[in-house]
């Protein structure tokens, strides 16, 4: 990679970044896989007997697709991650080797960026989709949202109020990363 290129020392942080990145990604895909192992039409494992507030069958299938999607978008962030590290370590030359293990490379700035974004992008899909997953699983567990339930709707709304503000602050962390 070349062109534009990033101080010396910032590859270190770079592939910190991306390690991080990563690691994250990979705790949300294992619980996307725990989602998966749960079964949603178990009777034994609702928390509801009204019959009117039972989640129907399509819940179950949007469980299951959102858990799907989440897992795609998560092992996608990664994946681009793993490939950003491994073109900064790629990058480094005979003139950069590696002192006090770090990494020494000149990379394209609008390259990482840009892998930067792509890597949120796949984090904050995956997240969303996650979090639309879980709003079946408490409609499974606790009731349907339309029932009225105060449970269900006392699982749901920190879910829904958290996860998108937590977002907005990543999203927003992101951004100012990449106009520096």
């Amino acid at each position: 990679m070349s062109g534009s290129a990033v101080p010396k020392l910032a590859t270190t942080i770079h592939i910190t970044a991306l390690d991080g990145i990563i690691n994250v990604n990979s705790l949300f895909t294992f619980a996307v896989f725990v989602g998966l192992a749960w079964n949603p039409r178990d009777p034994n494992n609702r928390l509801t007997d009204d019959p009117n507030c039972l989640a129907d069958p399509k819940v179950a299938e949007n469980l299951v697709a959102f858990h799907v999607y989440s897992f795609a978008f998560f092992l996608f962030s990664s994946l681009v991650a793993l490939c950003l590290k491994q073109a900064i370590r790629l990058a480094k030359t005979a003139h950069y080797p590696t002192i006090f293990a770090l990494d020494l490379a000149h990379v394209n700035k609008s390259a990482v960026r840009v892998g930067y974004l792509v890597c949120a992008a796949g984090s904050v899909c995956g997240c969303v989709f996650l979090m639309l997953a879980l709003i079946n699983v408490v409609q499974i567990k606790l009731g349907t949202l339309g029932c009225g339930s105060s449970h269900s709707y006392g699982a749901v709304i920190p879910l829904v109020t958290f996860v998108p503000l937590g977002l907005i602050i990543y999203v927003c962390t992101i951004l100012y990363a990449f106009t520096r």
